[in-house]
C-alpha cells in the first residue's frame, strides 16, 4: 500500500508543460539561421549568435503576460472555409472588412504579423539600430518558424477535437527534441531575397494547413498499433520526472510522417535568413560594421530577465500549446 501512495504521488508531481517548437527548436532554427546569411551579414550576426538564440523564445515568454500576444503565433484557417481557403482575402484590411477585427484576432493573424515584423526589421536596419536588429531578428524568426508548423493552422490545434490531446507538443517539441541533433540535416543552402515576403509566407501557411490532417491521422493510426504502456515513458528533465511520448513511439511516428518534421524545420531556418536578408537588402544594405560593435548591454538584458522571471510564475494568457 505504501509503495502504491509514493508512485500516485510521484505521479501526480509529474510536469507536462511544453511551448510552441519547443524553446530547444525555436533556438535550433534561429541558430542555424545565421549561416545561411551573406559574409556582410554574417559578420554582425555571427558575434551575437547567443543573443539571436537566447531570444528566439521571448513571444513564448511573453504569451504569459499579454493576452494580443497569443494570436500573432498561429492562424486556424479552416475557420475560413477549405483548401486553398480562398474566401479569407490575404490583404489584411480587406479580411477585416469582410470577417471583423475581432474574428481575425481570434482565429490567429500569424502570416500577417510576420508582414509587419518584416516593416519593423527593415526600419531598424534603415536606422542602424542594432540593439533593435537583434530582438526584431530573434524575433521575426520565431513567428516566421511557427507559421511552418501545421498545427498552427488548424482549429484541431491541439488534437482536442479528436481525443488527441498533447499532438501539438509531441510533433514540435517531443520529436525534434529527440531526433535533430543526431539525425537530421540543417545544411539547406543560402539566404534568399523574397521578391513578394507576403506570398511568401502566405504559402508556407498554406502548407502547413495542407499537412495538418496527416499531423493528425498518422498519429491516430499509430496509437492502434502500440499499447499505451509503450506509448509513454518517465524521464528527468531538469530535476523532475516528465510523462512523455516513449523514444518508440516517437521514432514510430516520425518515419510514419516520412521526416515531416525536419522538413518544416529546414524550411523555417531557410525562411528566417531569408527574411533577414531581405530586410537588409530593402533597407539598402548598409554597412553593419559601422554599428556599435559592443554585445548586448545590462539595459539592453533588462527587459528579457523581468520578462523570463514573470512567465515562469504566471498561467498562459489566450491559447496554449499544452
Amino acid at each position: 500500500m505504501l509503495k502504491k501512495t509514493i508512485i500516485v504521488a510521484l505521479l501526480l508531481s509529474i510536469s507536462e508543460t511544453v511551448f510552441c517548437w519547443g524553446f530547444f527548436g525555436h533556438q535550433k532554427i534561429n541558430n542555424y539561421a545565421v549561416f545561411l546569411l551573406p559574409p556582410e551579414m554574417m559578420a554582425f550576426y555571427k558575434p551575437r549568435i547567443d543573443y539571436i538564440t537566447k531570444h528566439a523564445v521571448d513571444p513564448d515568454k511573453r504569451r504569459y503576460l499579454v493576452a494580443e500576444e497569443g494570436p500573432r503565433h498561429y492562424i486556424d484557417i479552416d475557420y475560413y472555409g477549405h483548401y486553398p481557403f480562398t474566401e479569407l482575402p490575404r490583404k489584411w484590411d480587406s479580411a477585416v472588412a469582410k470577417y471583423t477585427l475581432d474574428t481575425i484576432n481570434s482565429y490567429g493573424i500569424v502570416p500577417w504579423h510576420v508582414q509587419i515584423m518584416l516593416s519593423r526589421l527593415t526600419k531598424a536596419f534603415k536606422e542602424k539600430d542594432e540593439q533593435r536588429i537583434l530582438k526584431l531578428s530573434a524575433e521575426i524568426g520565431h513567428y516566421i518558424a511557427d507559421a511552418h508548423v501545421p498545427l498552427h493552422a488548424s482549429m484541431n490545434h491541439n488534437g482536442q477535437l479528436t481525443n488527441q490531446q498533447g499532438i501539438h507538443g509531441f510533433w514540435e517539441s517531443r520529436i525534434p527534441e529527440l531526433l535533430a541533433d543526431k539525425d537530421w540535416d540543417f545544411f539547406v543552402g543560402k539566404a534568399m531575397y523574397i521578391d513578394n515576403p507576403g506570398d511568401f509566407i502566405w504559402k508556407r501557411v498554406l502548407e502547413s494547413a495542407a499537412a495538418a490532417d496527416t499531423v493528425l491521422r498518422a498519429e491516430k493510426e499509430l496509437s492502434q498499433t502500440i499499447s499505451e504502456d509503450q506509448k509513454f515513458a518517465f524521464e528527468q528533465r531538469n530535476n523532475v520526472l516528465v510523462k512523455q511520448y516513449s523514444s518508440l513511439y516517437t521514432k514510430a511516428y516520425d518515419r510514419l510522417l516520412n521526416g515531416m518534421v525536419e522538413r518544416r524545420m529546414r524550411d523555417a531556418i531557410f525562411a528566417v535568413a531569408s527574411f533577414w536578408y531581405t530586410a537588409w537588402v530593402n533597407a539598402g544594405q548598409p554597412d553593419l560594421q559601422t554599428l556599435s560593435t559592443s554585445t548586448t548591454s545590462e539595459e539592453q538584458n533588462l527587459p528579457f530577465d523581468t520578462l523570463n522571471l514573470e512567465w515562469q510564475n504566471k498561467p498562459v494568457k489566450g491559447r496554449s500549446c499544452e
